[in-house]
């Protein structure tokens, strides 16, 4: 049953009950206590109290039972990013899919979520790419430090969600900087949304879920402040074109200045490992992360996480005996909050 705020309910499996204070998501409600103490509870666990309903049963009354009944069933689209709690992501914009059923990842319902890590109002406009053609599905704005549930779809629609373009526009009445709109490029691997291993406790919602890095606001490009400082970057750029250097391959990972996050599952990095034996896929994972890392030094990243995934527990050994053959390297657990106990940190040292 769907609630809105100022609802009285009562716990199915407690005594007691309360006001509906808050909509977190689709499953989530705030609820002050009758004790006075405000807490989050999950919508099934609760149910109307009646007795602060009327009793007349007037036929002007039956209409308007019905009308807000078709009012409870428009869930709160938008809320606060994790309200009890810190968030420990990097702020910027993300992009994330969470199931209903965390006892169950990879089956039920999951939410299309819109995430805006940011103290700057959002303005979005999103476009798939469905059947060969460019759909434009959704456009709306996201206060700060907040969330809004684009979709919720099932598991046969995931295909319909790999593939698109998000463009966002950054708006504060009194900005500290003027950030450039963004055009960001969806593409999510499918088999990613079929792996457990893909679906990580996180801080800036409730259970686990795939999140998407749509961008930081680290990497926003910051507007002109002049038009001399605008002919002065249309210079840059020219000269740049003149001149295109390829792309380092840890660009492809980066999550703020100087960071970035792979995941060396063996899903992530090829599409088909029929006939590839543990060690095939070792190899392949191995040779990723060198690659990777020794992009990471040549571009002057400070650190990078690997993904190794729990396991055995060989390929996490393997890349700390690797680690052995280059100097200015530290290791460390990533951290616990955002990747479990399944990523290590690798930190680069600036020769001075």
């Amino acid at each position: 049953m769907k609630f809105k705020v100022g609802d009285k309910v009562k716990f199915i499996d407690e005594m007691g009950g309360g006001v509906i204070t808050g909509i977190i998501d689709s499953r989530l409600v705030k609820v002050k206590t009758d004790d006075g103490f405000e807490m989050p509870v999950i919508s099934s666990e609760l149910i109307p109290d009646y007795r602060s309903m009327p009793t007349e049963d007037t036929a002007a009354q039956k209409v308007t039972s019905v009308i807000q009944a078709v009012e409870e069933d428009k869930p709160e689209l938008i809320s606060a990013i994790n309200p009890w709690g810190k968030i420990h992501e990097e702020n910027g914009v993300y992009l994330a899919f969470e199931p209903h059923e965390q006892q169950w990842l990879l089956t039920g319902e999951m939410d299309v979520i819109l995430l805006n890590n940011t103290s700057y109002e959002l303005l979005y406009s999103l476009f798939l790419e469905r059947s060969n053609e460019i759909e434009g599905v959704d456009f709306s704005s996201v206060p700060a430090n907040s969330k809004i549930i684009i979709e919720t779809i099932s598991r046969e629609e995931i295909e319909n969600w790999t593939r698109g373009y998000l463009q966002l526009l950054f708006h504060s009445d009194l900005p500290r900087k003027v950030y450039l709109p963004v055009h960001s490029v969806i593409d999510i691997r499918t088999g990613r949304f079929f792996k457990e291993g893909s679906y990580h406790a996180n801080t800036l919602l409730n259970g686990k879920a795939i999140i998407v890095t749509i961008i930081t606001q680290n990497a926003l490009t910051v507007a002109s402040d002049s038009e001399a400082d605008r002919k002065t970057d249309i210079g840059i750029e020219q000269n740049k074109a003149m001149s295109v250097k390829p792309k380092p391959l840890i660009d492809k990972y980066k999550t703020a200045t100087g960071e970035a996050v792979v995941d060396l599952h063996i899903g992530e990095l090829i599409d088909n490992i029929l006939g590839l034996s543990s060690l095939d896929m070792l190899k392949i994972q191995i040779n990723t992360f060198k690659k990777i890392l020794e992009s990471a030094i040549i571009s002057d990243y400070h650190k990078v996480t690997f993904i190794h995934g729990v396991g055995n527990g060989v390929l996490k050994d393997t890349i700390v005996k690797e680690l052995t053959e280059y100097e200015g390297l530290e290791n460390r657990m990533a951290s616990i909050t955002k990747f479990g106990v399944g990523a290590i940190d690798i930190v680069i040292k600036f020769k001075e």
